[in-house]
């Protein structure tokens, strides 16, 4: 046998170590249209034991108020869901949900649920006619069942009311030359009402509710416009009303102006302010506690972007791992470089879900196994890094 003939040698490729177990963080956000943040954890989670199967896992499912918030409040325990019959954007009946306290005295209501994007299919989109009713309904069966202390996440809107649906729904009365809170529901007056807002828009303007959301909601240029005048129109109305302007408060365009119609109103409620959503959801689900002793926190959300600089969960989770010392990874259905950019100053690594090119409705039809697969990739790497720092 020549030397060319002779069969290669049989090389034994070593297989890197696990390395010490570690404590690992779950903490995404959803994706959203797809997988709730709640299912993104979990697949994380699956992928990771396949790789890792002796580390200690430990889940925080996260939200920044939007369409999904509900679920994330929920799988921390504590909470009972609730539902009742309300109307959509467009006024047709459906039935929403939200959550209370075990001890009777909190609710958590997601704006979404009733007067949310997903609750109207693409052609079905009309910001000029779509009303928050629906989410005052809802606010409505909340103070019948006796809770004083309301939290409302307002991300995930179709409307772009300034929110006087929602004061209609609690017996404001409201048409073109004016507005009275006369008759206002009297059990505002013990409510402490938290917002959960991730956006500083004002009301108006090249920045306001219409320019900046209009479009996502089903606006045309010449619609923005319109919308913009009508939001004007009536916070004129309302500051004649109320005596307070809240056009300039950051935060005050959140939800196609719901934030600036609330806060008009604080002085119905004990006590209304805005809160980041992040911030909020981290309190509820009890994050911190979960991160201490962690030694990685892996985040994440369906987009990671231009707009996660902007307060998206997973530049709130890097932030807290930060100041912590902790190690943060990042996975996206999406990414862009702008999103990984944001995440690299605060030495995040970004990984994507998507394992070749494909169109995004592809991705999001692809359940949770291309996550899993990611969460395996990303254990595996980690006990390469172990094996080499060995």
């Amino acid at each position: 046998m020549t030397e060319r003939d002779e069969a290669p040698a049989t090389r034994s490729v070593a297989r890197p170590a696990h390395g010490p177990a570690l404590r690992v963080v779950f903490a995404p956000d959803s994706f959203k249209g797809s997988l709730t943040s709640v299912e993104v954890a979990r697949a994380l989670a699956d992928g990771w034991r396949r790789a890792r199967p002796d580390d200690d896992l430990a889940f925080a499912p996260l939200a920044d108020g939007g369409e999904g918030t509900l679920t994330s409040i929920e799988f921390g325990g504590g909470w009972e869901r609730r539902a009742c019959a309300v109307t959509d954007p467009l006024g047709r009946p459906v039935t929403a949900s939200w959550l209370q306290s075990s001890d009777g005295a909190r609710a958590f209501v997601e704006l979404a649920e009733a007067s949310g994007l997903s609750r109207l299919m693409p052609d079905e989109r009309d910001p000029l006619d779509a009303s928050t009713y629906g989410t005052g309904e809802v606010l409505a069966a909340v103070l019948a069942a006796g809770v004083t202390r309301i939290t409302l996440g307002i991300g995930g809107s179709a409307t772009n009311d300034g929110g006087a649906g929602i004061l209609r729904a609690l017996g404001a009365r409201i048409d073109d030359a004016a507005i009275s809170l006369d008759g206002m529901d009297p059990r505002l007056g013990s409510v402490e009402l938290r917002i959960a807002c991730d956006v500083s828009n004002p009301l108006l303007g090249p920045a306001g509710a219409a320019a900046t959301y209009g479009p996502q909601k089903g606006a045309d240029a010449a619609q923005v416009a319109v919308l913009d005048a009508r939001l004007a129109r009536y916070a004129d109305l309302v500051i004649a009303a109320t005596g307070r302007d809240e056009r300039l408060t950051p935060g005050a365009g959140a939800a196609g102006g719901t934030a600036f119609g609330l806060l008009s109103v604080a002085d119905r409620f004990r006590s209304v302010v805005l809160v980041p959503g992040v911030d909020l959801v981290a309190e509820e689900t009890n994050l911190a506690a979960k991160l201490a002793g962690a030694h990685l926190v892996i985040t994440g959300e369906g987009r990671v972007d231009a707009q996660t600089a902007f307060g998206k969960t997973a530049l709130g989770v890097a932030q807290r791992a930060a100041a912590l010392g902790i190690a943060c990874v990042a996975v996206g259905g999406g990414v862009e470089a702008e999103g990984i950019a944001a995440l690299a100053e605060l030495g995040v690594t970004v990984v994507p879900v998507v394992e070749r090119a494909q169109a995004v409705a592809e991705a999001m039809a692809g359940g949770s196994e291309p996550v899993a697969r990611c969460g395996e990739r990303i254990a595996r790497l980690i006990s390469v890094g172990a094996a080499l720092g060995s």
